[in-house]
């Protein structure tokens, strides 16, 4: 990509003649009438809009169709050009899609739509929502490759106009594009943006080890060209000498490939950076394997180093010869050797099949690449429980380079590089996945979570009283054996729950001599109770979700209340003046109406044992069972008054955590992203250092207490992160202090 021209004031009359020039030159029967309208539109309905960098917005359009018209160079089209130059004028403007297809026609329409963010959504937030744009983007992309084309140049250009941002919105971007963007433009096979991408928001997330590298490089490039041209010169002699027309050339490193094989394999610059690239291109297959060979009779070539992606082409349709050998003064050099076309595929991948049709057609090649995406984005949409789990297959799956294995029988099977024989089982059925018991490898038996090899022949032993493992989840690398591995794991807890928590309340209604309530009167209960049906409520009583004399009470409040009342440890007369507010979050034995608040100094949540103590004219205050504030020492008892939880189902509350860990850079943003992940909101957050350790003060709103072990758990896993606790606090302005957000002096 070669449009780096400096970002800021920049005509956009200027800058739109230069994209009809340029598109003029490589198509000379272009439409310039049609796209001019296109753009004298886009311009009138942005109007005075500008950009962070003081641009006019149109600008922004201009710039996206003249990198497109950079990239596909004569298979450029009008409409493609059109659509870039309307992308956003939906999303940003007062123009209606409707409006756009009067004046553009129905594929323009069609192709903005679809790059149109999904806004609005009734519930669900911020995530949900970007789940449902990216699931949207991807299913309209395997109808038209135009949308995905004009998406990523959308992308590019603001990633090179990004530092006039605020900074939380630059890494929030920044990460979205090396979590999304940059995998899709890879698994399309278009290195030409992926490695753009991926080096413009390795700069803005780490800037220190940007430049870092960027200096080492720079300093070791004249000694690195030399070592290259004299490399160079011996192989393409010895290739005239065979008669081999082609071209050797050196191949770039990108600053995000060499800070990843540094991350990946725990090696210093210095020990990366000898591992040099060079690339073959020549006019024939058959001129490829000759090279190869000649490569190897120069050069001493690394075991297990060598994959032919030309008779196994990979998924993005990227077809070369890969060794590394060790060359002069045994230094590593990779080798890649291709025909001029799997040269430009590797470059371009499915915008080098792209052709000009009306639909944006693409040839099989192409077709079929985007089906399998296609495929994915279904079957990721189908696996998922939440938007979280759907990106995070997004992020898994987009970006994994393969492995190609064989069954026992000798078929093909592409499996993401990493795999196990657990993913090759559920890769080959569901059911052959839950009854794996062992596995063998070229004959031999192997451990589950071995890493498969490409060209190994796997066999997959079975039983039919296997089941699946929760420590499977440690180890498997596709989305379809996580995504079933937790379905069959939550059905199992969930018909365990279910069993336990129905026996639990048929010995609790046979304690009270009370006869088991007809079916459709349990699932009355269960959504009085806010559950959908007797089965979902039995299974939270089994998980400790709900309270037994919450449910019997709800079935039952007359016998409950009859049997309560002798055993009342105060009276409850007090009480009845001090009604303000429905109770939200517990009941105090069948009483209506009271004030009630839960104790800033323990904070409990749906799952821990409460108690309530009743404040001087100010209500109950709800606090855990083992609060130091509520211990009955400290408590008067006729102020002690037995609580339970009666939650509805969207109700949450707010917990404190302390985190404590070593200091690095990212490591809030880290522990931020963790929480999220775990589909709970953060109320605040604050980290600070002293001497290379970190203290953090979370709050955050849950649940119960098993969503809350479940962020604790997401937290600890965080590098850095060396303790998490919930934060109690122990005083008696406490037991009084009962409303509005946590104070300062509660941490």
């Amino acid at each position: 990509m070669t449009n780096q021209l400096s970002p800021s004031n920049r005509n956009p009359d200027i800058l739109f003649a230069g994209l009809l020039m340029q598109a003029k030159t490589v198509r000379p029967r272009f439409d310039v009438d049609r796209v001019r309208r296109a753009y004298d539109f886009s311009k009138a309905a942005h109007g005075y809009q500008l950009r962070r960098s003081g641009d006019p917005y149109i600008t922004h359009c201009v710039e996206a169709a003249l990198i497109l018209t950079e990239l596909l160079e004569t298979s450029i089209d009008e409409t493609i050009i059109i659509a870039a130059l309307l992308h956003d004028v939906v999303e940003d403007t007062e123009v209606t899609l409707d409006d756009v297809e009067q004046r553009f026609g129905p594929t323009v329409a069609r192709l903005v739509d679809a790059l149109t963010k999904i806004s609005g959504l009734p519930t669900g937030g911020r995530l949900h929502e970007q789940a449902n744009t990216f699931r949207k983007m991807l299913l309209s992309m395997a109808k038209d490759i135009r949308v995905v084309l004009i998406k990523l140049a959308d992308r590019l250009h603001n990633m090179r106009t990004l530092e006039h941002l605020k900074p939380e919105r630059v890494m929030s971007i920044a990460r979205e594009t090396l979590d999304i963007y940059a995998p899709l433009a890879h698994r399309l096979g278009i290195a030409a943006f992926k490695w753009e991408l991926e080096d413009l928001a390795f700069k803005h997330l780490n800037p220190d080890l940007y430049r870092e590298l960027a200096g080492k490089v720079e300093m070791r490039r004249a000694e690195r060209e030399r070592y290259l041209d004299e490399v160079k010169g011996t192989v393409h002699r010895r290739l005239v000498q065979m008669g081999i027309k082609a071209d050797v050339q050196g191949r770039p490193k990108h600053f995000y490939s060499i800070a990843k094989k540094m991350q990946d394999q725990g090696r210093p610059f210095e020990e990366i950076y000898d591992l040099l690239g060079m690339r073959v291109v020549t006019t024939s297959v058959d001129d490829c394997y000759k090279a190869i060979g000649a490569v190897h009779n120069l050069y001493t070539p690394i075991h297990d180093r060598f994959t032919d992606y030309i008779a196994t082409p990979k998924t993005n349709m990227y077809q070369s010869l890969h060794t590394t050998v060790l060359g002069p003064r045994n230094v590593k050099i990779e080798v890649q050797i291709r025909t001029r076309e799997m040269h430009r595929v590797a470059e371009l991948g499915v915008a080098a099949h792209y052709s000009y049709k009306e639909g944006g057609e693409a040839d099989p090649a192409a077709a079929s690449a985007l089906s399998a995406i296609m495929q994915q984005t279904a079957q990721w949409s189908e696996d998922a429980t939440s938007p979280g789990e759907f990106l995070e297959y997004l992020k898994i799956g987009l970006y994994q380079d393969e492995v190609y294995v064989f069954t026992p029988r000798g078929d093909l099977v592409r499996l993401p590089k990493g795999s196990s024989p657990i993913d090759f089982a559920y890769q080959i059925h569901t059911q052959v996945g839950e009854r794996t018991v062992g596995a063998r490898v070229n004959s031999r038996i192997v451990p589950l979570r071995s890493t498969l090899a490409s060209g190994d022949h796997v066999e997959i032993i079975t039983s039919q009283h296997a089941q699946p493992s929760a420590d499977w989840l440690g180890f498997v690398q596709t989305s379809r054996a996580r995504s079933k591995i937790r379905r069959w794991m939550k059905s199992q807890r969930h018909e365990q729950s279910t069993a336990l928590g129905r026996e639990m309340f048929q010995k609790e209604l046979k304690r009270l001599r009370l006869k088991l309530p007809a079916p459709e009167q349990l699932d009355d209960i269960a959504q009085a109770l806010g559950y959908e049906g007797a089965e979902n409520l039995f299974a939270a009583l089994g998980n400790g979700d709900a309270g037994l004399k919450q449910v019997v009470a709800k079935a039952f409040p007359e016998e409950v209340e009859r049997e309560e009342r002798p055993r009342k440890p105060f009276s409850l007369e007090g009480l009845r003046d001090l009604a303000r507010l429905p109770a939200r979050g517990v009941s105090i034995q069948g009483l209506q109406n009271l004030m009630i608040s839960f104790a800033k100094c323990c904070m409990p949540v749906p799952g821990d044992r409460i108690t309530g103590v009743i404040t001087r004219g100010r209500g109950v205050t709800v606090h855990r069972l083992n609060c130091p504030n509520a211990f009955e020492g400290r408590i008067e008892p006729e102020r002690r008054i037995r609580v339970d939880w009666d939650v509805d189902r969207d109700q949450s509350f707010l917990v404190k955590l302390l985190v404590t860990g070593i200091e690095r850079r990212g490591l809030l943003a880290d522990v931020a992203k963790a929480v999220s992940a775990t589909n709970t909101n953060i109320r605040t957050a604050d980290m600070g250092s002293i001497a290379e350790r970190v203290r953090g003060t979370f709050f955050v709103e849950v649940r119960n207490l098993r969503h809350l072990e479940r962020v604790i758990k997401a937290v600890k896993d965080v590098k850095g992160v060396t303790d998490v606790e919930r934060h109690q606090v122990f005083g008696d302005a406490r037991i009084e202090d009962s409303e509005g957000e946590p104070e300062e002096e509660a941490g």
